[in-house]
């Protein structure tokens, strides 16, 4: 009976296009696939299973299970997108496993800097910061940003000085310090001039600084109201200068959420993502082209980026609670759960 009543309703629709009318305002009504539904990712790239041990691998599913189940909870007890997003993101922050919050890799003066990204689909409000170094969060501050600023991006000492007005929780610099992350950045600088001139670009991408670069975590959500919402927040690049600054706080590129298509968390090559704004070409795919999601997430991942020589890849979920995880890298530490509670957890490129 439901599957007679989606062709009565496709082939009233498809009458209706006869009328003349634009084919963009005449697209088809989808079968809604899940009332609400949540995607995490924790960074994608070079992650291949002979260079992670059982112990490590386990460790990973575990963190990614834990902060989805965090979103999940929320949205099944009737709690917004919005909601859910920020309180998955927190978890993920607070892990040294992921390249965000206490896990951040170091730039190339041995500092932690930390960029984020929020928006609602709703109404299109978002909120960003960029290059803050003592906010415990910084996706709790791209969300205050978000909620209680006339602005969409703040940065650096002014990000830092609004989380203090807004009573975010501030750190000594020190709390985002692991050995690893640290020891990450001596590799690099050992194997490299003290100097890199920005006509080096391709030498300062080596590939131990390509392995390090994709270390970025997110969350697209779609609640029982139908209202999507989309996260990112990441330390960026090991032995980044200059005040780098990726995808992930822009909006568009790092992080888009629009209740009539999409909610897109990006992570990858950040420069190439900035270029393609890939998180809005997602959604604009699918709103001008008529393309599903699962089309315009790998048209833009598998086609657009690697032409102009990036690598990474996107979590995405659409307003009939469609997803899709699409990487063209070795691997991506990602996650899924939809209303029936059923969980899905990823790492390898199976």
């Amino acid at each position: 009976m439901k599957n007679l009543f989606v062709s009565i309703l496709i082939f009233t629709l498809l009458i209706g296009c006869k009328k003349g009318n634009d084919p963009v305002e005449s697209k088809l009504i989808l079968e809604k696939q899940n009332e609400f539904a949540i995607v995490i990712h924790g960074g994608a790239g070079t992650i291949l299973k002979k260079n992670l041990s059982p112990e490590k691998e386990a460790e990973y599913k575990a963190k990614l299970e834990e902060a989805i189940r965090v979103g999940y909870t929320i949205l099944k007890n009737g709690g917004s997108s919005i909601d859910a997003v920020q309180k998955t993101i927190n978890v993920m922050e607070d892990s040294p496993l992921f390249n965000a919050g206490k896990g951040a890799v170091f730039t190339n003066a041995g500092t932690n800097e930390h960029d984020a990204s929020i928006m609602d689909g709703k109404t299109l409000n978002a909120g960003a910061s960029a290059g803050t170094k003592t906010v415990r969060n910084p996706i709790s501050l791209a969300r205050a940003i978000m909620d209680n600023s006339p602005h969409v991006m703040l940065s650096g000492n002014g990000a830092e000085e609004f989380a203090v007005e807004q009573g975010l929780q501030i750190v000594d610099p020190s709390y985002f310090y692991t050995e690893n992350r640290f020891q990450s950045l001596q590799k690099i600088k050992s194997n490299k001039p003290s100097s890199i001139k920005l006509d080096e670009k391709d030498a300062f991408y080596d590939s131990n600084i390509k392995d390090s670069k994709f270390g970025t975590v997110g969350c697209v959500a779609l609640d029982k109201n139908g209202n999507l919402a989309a996260g990112t927040s990441t330390g960026g690049m090991t032995n980044k200068r200059w005040g780098r600054i990726g995808d992930t706080p822009i909006i568009g590129a790092g992080t888009y959420a629009n209740n009539n298509t999409c909610a897109v968390s990006s992570t990858g090559w950040g420069e190439f993502f900035i270029r393609t704004v890939v998180a809005y070409d997602i959604s604009a795919l699918m709103e001008y082209k008529g393309l599903s999601l699962s089309e315009a997430a790998k048209k833009v991942i598998q086609k657009k980026i690697p032409d102009l020589g990036g690598d990474g890849g996107v979590i995405a979920i659409d307003k009939q609670g469609n997803m899709v995880m699409e990487f063209n890298t070795a691997g991506m530490y990602r996650a899924t759960m939809n209303d029936l509670g059923e969980l899905y957890i990823g790492i390898y490129n199976e």
